[in-house]
């Protein structure tokens, strides 16, 4: 994150930048829909989808260059890439296979991630790697996969598409998407902060759990730092709490 940006610029924009690049990108995306695959191309039948996605990509390039003059660029680069990982999502559905959301993308969406309450509607990708959380949250490979038993463990930026968690509230529904398009729902059980070093997180738990993990506070101007801001949710009809366990992956989460 750019260190001379303040705390409000990192705190806010992201929805307007979110919107600012939908517009741009809205009709280059509508124009991207699944079409007949062929075995050769993980995006379908070639040149039209080929032609569309570098529409997109420009897109995506061309957004980011406007909001670079206010401090807006990953914000922007942020929101173009849920774009079009929702259209790789929603091709995905159709061939029943992933889709990589562009070219030389070494990941794709592995769940949705959706809170009414927050209108947040996101698409989780394989894998927490720095590169994989600049554009959507990213899913632990050492943890339960989405909608598994066990404890999955998503992980994504403060200030941009996990910003939303510091309004969450015990109660509060998350649902979780699968591939196969079946739904998970969750309730809130807990929110903390969390000194890094002290952060617990099991690996398995008798009752399906969904963990939420970013950075603390929000609105610092410097990235890292300590602090771990946790939400646990549980599948709904199990509401039952218990200590969280060490997991080095959670201490390696930037």
């Amino acid at each position: 994150m750019n260190s001379e940006a303040t705390a409000v610029e990192r705190g806010g924009p992201f929805d307007r930048a979110a919107r600012a690049v939908r517009v741009a990108m809205d009709a280059a995306v509508r124009g991207m829909r699944p079409a007949r695959p062929v075995e050769s191309s993980p995006l379908g039948s070639g040149r039209r989808n080929q032609r569309l996605l570098t529409i997109a990509i420009a897109a995506l390039v061309s957004a980011g260059m406007l909001a670079a003059g206010s401090g807006g660029y990953l914000y922007a680069k942020a929101a173009a890439g849920q774009a079009l990982l929702h259209w790789a999502w929603a091709r995905g559905a159709a061939n029943g296979t992933p889709v990589k959301p562009w070219p030389w993308a070494d990941t794709h969406p592995v769940a949705r991630l959706i809170v009414a309450r927050q209108h947040v509607d996101e698409l989780v990708l394989a894998g927490a790697s720095g590169r994989t959380l600049a554009w959507g949250p990213g899913h632990l490979d050492d943890s339960a996969p989405p909608g598994a038993p066990g404890n999955t463990v998503l992980s994504a930026h403060r200030d941009t598409h996990f910003r939303f968690l510091q309004h969450l509230v015990p109660g509060d529904d998350i649902v979780v998407e699968l591939v196969d398009r079946t739904r998970r729902h969750y309730r809130v059980r807990d929110v903390a902060i969390v000194d890094v070093r002290a952060l617990r997180i099991p690996r398995d738990t008798a009752v399906p759990t969904l963990t939420l993990v970013t950075c603390y506070p929000f609105d610092a101007v410097m990235p890292g730092g300590p602090l771990r801001y946790v939400v646990v949710a549980e599948a709904e009809g199990h509401v039952r709490g218990r200590p969280l366990l060490a997991s080095a992956a959670a201490a390696a989460l930037r």
